[in-house]
């Protein structure tokens, strides 16, 4: 797969299914990764892990999507802790 162009990538919903095959295929291209999980806080650990083995830095974060307040520091915490800007664009620029 191609190095991405896409720096810090955050997923929401990350732990599992499609958004943990997004934050994979993400650090596989080469992308720092943080998602956001509801309850497993094991299963987004064991997520974690496997990703730093790509050779990225990966962030598991637990935060209700339906709480604005959450999103906010979720938002900001990835920011501070991987970089990036913020930006809720999914496609490349």
């Amino acid at each position: 797969m191609p190095r991405s162009r896409v720096k810090v990538a955050l997923v929401t919903g990350g732990s599992r299914g499609i958004g943990a095959a997004t934050a994979r295929m993400l650090a596989a291209a080469g992308a720092d990764v943080a998602f956001s999980y509801a309850t497993s806080a094991a299963r987004a650990e064991d997520l974690v892990g496997e990703l730093t083995t790509l050779g990225v830095r990966a962030a598991a974060h637990r935060a209700d999507q339906a709480d604005p307040a959450q999103v906010a520091r979720l938002v900001a915490t990835v920011v501070q802790d991987l970089g990036g800007r913020t930006s809720s664009s999914t496609t490349p620029e």
